[in-house]
């Protein structure tokens, strides 16, 4: 099983990649870095495409086959990114020690993270051909982060390079764009995720279901077919349009959604966070009684109070850092919760329509036959139209300024639907 086999449906897209990584791996002096360069290889790369076809998972395969030590051996050796070398594995890991990768966790990716990326990238590879540098959701970048990865994409170092992941050229400066070699993938079809599904040992009913929808979606097809609190809160989605009578009942119905995204992210995040709390508190002595340990310990304490009040009062500021970025990745993660939720809604309204003005497409959400035709009988296609409209811009809008209170944004939402 190649690195390659985790990207579902970017058959092409891998061919480019192979080409690369292939006339990377001969680069030895003059002669190779041409070839290499006529094959399309070059220092930075810029991976788009929409949610879920799987940008990171190619910049990653990508970094794999770069790192590939059976990649080049001898003139028969096989394609880079073979999935079973130490070069692959460790990079499918994270633990490669020439590869680092950058995560948004929060609402942005600012510019402390980004600069000591540029100071990674300045350093010789310790083991393989180059040192990689992954930033997955460059989208994210602050300006400032922005324009510090413009300087080291501007005078890149020999044998670094840096893979950059965003849903569209248009979500990243122009300055930087123009520097890299842009990688466009597309949403996998219903049969490439049904494929996927029943590699992974998913029935063919469950994987059809699970893929249509995911509408395309990789890993959430993965959850819709494994896990059953992901189906639930789909379900409960679905079911939304029917609670929708009085103001009350649209209040209480929008309430339970938002609900549902907070505990989604206190799920996600809370063990986390306590972790990270603890471990930092643990670094800076915070908590530590000054009556205890030995009698030289103690000593040293009461002879040094202003070097333990400044401690103190460092800690309190790094504790109050983490907090902060620890609510920005909660808040990222109920946006990210309702977004998806929105998207189902959105699916929903469409099959909708799509009975009403005797579409033959098929159904996002072939198991929710009955609902379907009971929202198609009590409403005419124009009014259908203009909820899913509304879906939409709503989940335009908390993409646009995730500042927004999502309980009201949610609440208007669902009295728009009524």
């Amino acid at each position: 099983m190649t690195v390659w086999d985790a990207l579902t449906g970017q058959e092409e897209v891998a061919r480019t990649l192979v080409t690369a990584a292939a006339a990377a791996a001969l680069v030895g002096g003059p002669e190779g870095a041409l070839a290499a360069a006529r094959a399309g290889m070059t220092h930075s790369w810029l991976f788009t495409g929409p949610a879920g076809a799987g940008r990171a998972d190619a910049a990653r395969a990508f970094a794999a086959a770069l790192s590939c030590v059976r990649a080049g051996e001898s003139p028969d050796a096989v394609a880079p990114g073979c999935g079973e070398c130490v070069g692959c594995h460790t990079v499918l890991t994270d633990t490669a020690a020439d590869l680092r990768t950058v995560r948004a966790e929060g609402l942005s990716l600012g510019v402390q993270d980004v600069r000591a990326l540029v100071r990674d990238a300045a350093s010789a590879p310790t083991s393989g051909r180059y040192r990689i540098l992954l930033i997955e959701e460059a989208d994210r970048l602050t300006d400032s982060a922005a324009n510090a990865l413009l300087k080291a994409l501007e005078e890149p170092a020999d044998r670094s390079v840096f893979l950059l992941c965003a849903p569209s050229v248009d979500d990243v400066m122009p300055t930087i764009r123009s520097r890299c070699r842009v990688v466009a993938l597309r949403l996998p079809t219903v049969a490439d995720l049904v494929e996927t599904l029943r590699r992974d040992g998913v029935d063919e009913p469950t994987a059809q279901v699970a893929a249509r929808a995911a509408q395309g979606h990789v890993g959430r097809a993965r959850l819709l077919a494994t896990d059953e609190r992901t189906r639930a809160h789909r379900a409960q989605v679905l079911a939304l349009p029917g609670r929708l009578g009085r103001v009350a009942d649209c209040l209480a119905a929008a309430g339970d959604l938002v609900a549902a995204a907070n505990a989604d992210a206190a799920a996600a995040n809370a063990e986390r966070d306590e972790a990270e709390a603890e471990a930092l508190r643990t670094a800076l002595g915070v908590g530590a009684t000054s009556s205890g340990g030995t009698g030289r310990a103690r000593r040293a304490a009461k002879a040094a109070p202003k070097a333990r009040t400044m401690m103190v009062r460092g800690a309190a500021g790094a504790l109050k850092d983490l907090e902060k970025s620890q609510k920005s990745r909660g808040r990222r993660t109920v946006l990210d919760s309702l977004d998806r939720a929105l998207l189902d809604l959105a699916g929903l309204y469409r099959d909708v329509l799509a009975q009403q003005v005797g579409a033959t497409v098929d159904p996002v959400n072939p198991d929710a036959a009955r609902e379907i035709a009971q929202l198609a009988g009590r409403a005419t296609p124009e009014r259908t139209l203009r909820r899913l409209e509304a879906v939409l811009a709503t989940r335009d809008a908390l993409a646009a300024n995730p500042g927004l209170v999502a309980q009201l944004t949610v609440e208007s939402l669902a009295l728009e639907l009524r």
